[in-house]
């Protein structure tokens, strides 16, 4: 073949980019086998490298039994019976199984999508920044790792953090369990994964709040569940509606509902323990941010109150510490928790010991907790702000869920359309400013136009400046 259309890809040391080049070239079939290969001193002219480069390239294809050295004539393409065959055209692959082909079916999550380099970014999700918890995570994560071990962590979890959990959660939400019935996993997402695995065939009915969580609609639908959407209002979930469909699954958070921030009435929440329990239905319990209520303590968990064994409780802390901390736990209904556990083993073997060692040590300390309640301070402190800051400069355009608690707020905008939502959208982000659409977390839009704002990644002074901006994009948009 022509040397010339030998080409190195700029990736790692030279001879491994040489290597690659060479190894391409001949599974396309363009060095026939038992074809001399180039000498030396002349790929090393044609490539710009060193003949020491070339030898070490070659040396890794003789490795790879593709070619093989000869002491007369030097070395030479293997004789290679069966080579790739080379694609017609570059074209989609087609799903190749059902799952495959219902994800390719799901709209772009906007949850969680952060937009590099705007100053103003009222992004869902990120934690308030605080400099002093990374270092005292950063000192236990080194002391863990000897705690640890090198060790494969057990399926259901590094023990002592299981028994923090279990006293957290008495404590502080009503919940008595046992160490066993305590699974720690890989944040919320695995948990929902894992709960439609153990619960859930293709076909059979789930319950999602309407509004939902895109993610665990994401997963369902993956899954091949056949969706409900049940709407909600002020008290949470309808059970009114609900009570017309046997789901097999029925998912709720109940505590802060997720967007619109509803809390379940204890009525709802007894009404759906009931609806359960003749159903044979199952309920998975997201209790995403119950630590966030800022005036008073939240109601106790709804799996406090189940007497019947049906529900699935879902903790995080990925809003409590960090996202990138990926752990969470299930507090697992007795009659599953072997189910559970084979599903876990399956997927992962076990969540990372290190951390897991680590956020015992963390919890076990108290620390957490008084983490915990200035984290609470600051959130209440900046949700004020960019509520008072929204209402001051939006001069009464703009309606505002209020529920004093969580780390979003939802703004409805009153005097809007649609297409003048995406307006505002497009002029914010000339401004450095990130809004974020409500309609995305409905099935079918909701009447009026709303925005998601997430507060816990910006500072006071950057919520007010944010606020300052909203108000006048918002008037620019009125003036068109």
């Amino acid at each position: 073949m022509p040397l010339s259309k030998l080409r190195l890809d700029g990736t790692g040391a030279l001879y491994e980019q040489v290597a690659r080049a060479l190894r391409h070239a001949i599974l396309q079939g363009l060095f026939v086998p038992g074809e001399r290969m180039p000498a030396t001193r002349v790929l090393a002219q044609t490539l710009g490298v060193s003949r020491n480069t070339i030898a070490t390239a070659y040396e890794i294809l003789r490795a790879d039994q593709l070619t093989v050295a000869y002491e007369r004539s030097g070395t030479r393409v293997a004789d290679i019976t069966h080579l790739p065959t080379r694609p017609k055209a570059q074209s989609a692959t087609p799903a190749q199984s059902r799952f495959a082909a219902r994800a390719r079916q799901l709209p772009s999550i906007t949850l969680g999508r952060i937009r590099e380099g705007l100053p103003y970014d009222l992004h869902y999700g990120d934690p308030p920044y605080d400099p002093a918890l990374v270092r005292s995570w950063s000192r236990r994560l080194l002391a863990a790792a000897r705690v640890a071990g090198p060790f494969y962590p057990e399926a259901t979890g590094f023990p002592p953090l299981r028994r923090a959990i279990v006293d957290y959660l008495a404590r502080r939400r009503g919940i008595t369990c046992s160490e066993s019935d305590i699974l720690i996993v890989g944040g919320t997402q695995q948990a929902i994964t894992l709960t439609l695995r153990v619960l859930v065939d293709e076909g059979d009915p789930v319950a999602i709040e309407e509004p939902h969580y895109q993610s665990l609609m994401h997963a369902a639908s993956a899954h091949g569940a056949e969706i409900i959407g049940v709407p909600t209002d002020e008290g949470g979930i309808m059970t009114s509606e609900l009570r017309r469909h046997q789901a097999r699954l029925i998912c709720v958070t109940p505590s802060h509902q997720f967007p619109s921030g509803a809390v379940m009435s204890l009525a709802r929440r007894l009404e759906l323990l009931d609806i359960a329990s003749r159903d044979g239905s199952w309920i998975l319990e997201d209790d995403y941010d119950s630590e966030f209520h800022y005036h008073g303590r939240p109601l106790a968990a709804l799996r406090s109150l189940d007497l019947s064994g049906r529900v699935v409780y879902v903790g995080t802390f990925s809003k409590t510490l960090f996202p990138s901390l990926r752990l969470g736990f299930i507090v697992i209904p007795p009659g599953l928790r072997r189910d559970f556990v084979r599903a876990k083993c399956l997927d992962d073997l076990g969540s990372p010991a290190v951390e897991q060692a680590a956020l015992a040590s963390f919890m076990r300390s108290r620390q957490f907790e008084k983490n915990l309640r200035r984290t609470v301070l600051d959130l209440d402190r900046r949700r004020t702000i960019l509520i008072d800051g929204l209402l001051r400069h939006a001069r009464g355009r703009i309606e505002i869920n209020d529920t004093r608690a969580g780390v979003h707020i939802v703004v409805w905008l009153t005097t809007l359309s649609y297409p003048q939502l995406e307006r505002l959208i497009d002029k914010a982000l000339t401004r450095g400013l990130g809004l974020y659409p409500m309609h995305p977390h409905y099935r079918s839009p909701p009447p009026r136009p709303g925005l998601l704002l997430g507060y816990a990644g910006l500072s006071a002074e950057a919520l007010c400046r944010a606020a300052e901006i909203f108000g006048e994009c918002l008037e620019a948009v009125h003036r068109e």
